[in-house]
């Protein structure tokens, strides 16, 4: 996000952007299983993730997108395997799929997000140093 002087606001971009993520650390920022990926990339040609040298699926953030748009079709609202797949055209032919991957993020996993966050940033901020105890006696002394 940006400021009315174009300046990106840093508090709000993601602690470590990467260029790829393994299926594991998907599967951790989706809540979802690896066996469920797999199926998914069977079943949406939109899915489609790149394999590294060593033969292990990389996905690429807009491929993230996608998981969670599809997770949002599919759990949120329900739709069936096929019924997502109308949806996924519908929206390809209107020319709003990039939107829609802009804005999927359903509220529960923002606030999940959050959380986290808020629990890694306390986990990296030092403790503060405690206050040393007043010599009362010292300063009447004088």
């Amino acid at each position: 996000m940006t400021d009315e002087h174009g300046v990106a606001d840093q508090s709000r971009q993601p602690i470590a952007r990467k260029a790829y993520y393994s299926i594991g650390e998907v599967c951790e920022l989706t809540g979802l299983k690896p066996h469920v990926l797999r199926y998914w990339e069977s079943q949406f040609r939109i899915l489609q993730p790149g394999k590294n040298q060593a033969g292990n699926r990389v996905y690429r953030p807009r491929e993230i997108k996608v998981v969670v748009l599809l997770k949002h079709l599919l759990y949120t609202r329900k739709f069936t395997i096929e019924g997502a797949k109308q949806r996924l055209e519908e929206l390809r032919n209107e020319g709003a799929i990039e939107e829609r991957l802009d804005g999927v993020l359903p509220a529960e996993f923002l606030t999940e997000l959050k959380t986290e966050l808020s629990q890694l940033l306390d986990t990296l901020t030092p403790p503060k140093p405690a206050a040393a105890p007043s010599d009362e006696g010292a300063s009447s002394a004088s």
